[in-house]
């Protein structure tokens, strides 16, 4: 993994003509350029240089917004909704209609899905982590998110940008070792599904 240098940061910067309205913009550059996915505070420092915007406004914009972070993460950083659709168990409309078909016993139709804390669980047994923390080779974090607005295929993960639905403890098996192995174009296929 390659150490940020001042010199990239200030390219960062520059690229944005040091316009402190695109603070978040800039904030989020440096950040996936940090190799390590956070905002050290020496370039928070550097950008309130820069930029002349207090140090205290830049910390607040980095601990304010869930997508920055101050100290170092994973590479692939795994956020599970958290959110009220997402964190109870989600039934089917059908679930308690209790129709049953020819031949069998009155069953439901659809079983239970799993709701924020059986993914969880299953996430921090692939990845050998607990929530908050780092895997050990820097690949993977796992961590709570908020409502990512895919109530509709929860409960839900989200991996960088990408949201992920459905989800089985195989499923879960299959990102957690598309991120250990950086197998993107994998990770990619099962997105959204």
């Amino acid at each position: 993994m390659q150490k940020l240098s001042k010199d990239q940061v200030i390219k960062i910067m520059s690229q944005y003509g040091n316009d402190p309205q695109q603070l978040i913009a800039i904030l989020l550059d440096i950040q996936e350029a940090s190799g390590n996915n956070c905002v050290e505070r020496q370039w928070a420092e550097l950008a309130s240089d820069i930029l002349k915007v207090p140090l205290s406004k830049i910390h607040d914009v980095l601990t304010f917004y869930a997508m920055f972070s101050e100290d170092p993460r994973g590479e692939y950083v795994i956020e599970i909704c958290r959110s009220t659709p997402c964190f109870f168990n989600r039934m089917t409309s059908r679930e308690n209609e209790n129709v049953s078909k020819p031949g069998t016993s009155n069953e439901p139709i659809q079983a239970k899905l799993p709701g924020t804390e059986q993914i969880v669980q299953w996430f921090e047994d692939a990845a050998g982590i607990k929530i908050g923390e780092t895997t050990t080779d820097g690949k993977v974090s796992l961590f709570y998110t908020n409502c990512v607005g895919a109530c509709d295929i929860g409960p839900v993960a989200k991996i960088g940008d990408e949201v992920y639905g459905n989800l089985t403890a195989e499923k879960v098996k299959t990102l957690v070792k598309c991120c250990r192995d950086g197998n993107k174009q994998e990770l990619n296929s099962l997105c959204q599904s």
